[in-house]
């Protein structure tokens, strides 16, 4: 799988190509993906959407390396993520849903996990590089010694976002980042995340239901349905895109609310003059 890139465009950090998940019961077979085609570029923050069942984290747990698909090719930054060594495995974050603390360790070894298991590096380099990360996500020194049961769900959030970040990756995986926060702890995760975006020049793959998380931090928009990757572009764009999913969710009540900011104000920088939408062609799919 080629990495190459035409002039004008990132190279990409992650190629997904013919990729297919079948999973397989009693009952028979369901298959979630069917030759689903993506391309994810440096520098953007992609969302991921799509109605239930139609295999988002999934996909994301195929990236990490977490789970096989069935047929098709998944390449980051080059390699089948299946066959990453542990060093190699450094260029992926993942922030699962409800943050997957280990409820046993405090604040800064949960943060410090990744690296210990690598077993590269003297204890006292650890810690400091956690403690670093600690403070990049916005917490205090003094809640490194907390366990995860005294935290509140937006500091359980950013812990879990200083453990992806521990090893530097280049690329970071976001599952439902602000589900479960309220209205402020939510923009203010935004804030955090668009920050890190910025300084830290990462490539985000996002999977999130929240319409005002979609809008505020994407680049690009990418829309799972009819088991694949059915259109990919801007916010504007891909709701032009004709499709009753689309049209569902971004044209309902819930929808017309969030995009009022969208359509009253500026829009978001990570948003506005970025390419636009295309339907997959019938060669990708």
């Amino acid at each position: 799988m080629s990495n190459g890139h035409s002039d004008g465009e990132a190279p990409a950090v992650v190629e997904i190509r013919k990729l297919w998940t079948v999973f397989k019961s009693p009952e028979g077979e369901q298959v979630v993906h069917r030759d689903l085609d993506l391309t994810i570029r440096r520098g953007e923050v992609l969302s991921l959407v799509g109605g239930s069942g139609t295999g988002k984290t999934v996909l994301l747990r195929q990236i990490l390396g977490l789970e096989t698909p069935s047929k098709g090719e998944v390449s980051v930054l080059g390699h089948p993520p299946g066959r990453m060594s542990a060093t190699g495995a450094a260029n992926v974050g993942m922030l699962f849903q409800h943050g997957a603390l280990f409820s046993a360790f405090s604040v800064l070894d949960n943060i410090a996990f990744p690296l210990r298991e690598l077993k590269l590096l003297p204890e006292d380099l650890i810690r400091d590089a956690a403690l670093v990360k600690l403070q990049m996500v916005g917490l205090e020194p003094q809640q490194a010694t907390k366990s995860p049961a005294d935290l509140s769900g937006g500091m359980i959030k950013r812990v879990a976002l200083a453990r992806a970040l521990i090893m530097d990756p280049p690329l970071l995986l976001l599952d439902e980042p602000t589900a479960g926060l309220d209205p402020e702890s939510a923009d203010g995760f935004c804030d955090l995340l668009r920050s890190l975006h910025r300084e830290l020049g990462l490539t985000v793959v996002m999977v999130t239901h929240d319409l005002d998380t979609l809008f505020d931090l994407s680049t690009r928009i990418a829309v799972l349905a009819d088991q694949r990757v059915i259109v990919a572009g801007t916010a504007r764009d891909v709701i032009a895109y004709p499709h009753p999913f689309i049209h569902e969710y971004f044209l309902g009540g819930r929808g017309q609310r969030a995009m009022e900011a969208l359509h009253e104000g500026a829009p978001s920088p990570l948003v506005a003059g970025r390419p636009g939408a295309r339907a997959v062609p019938s060669t990708e799919r």
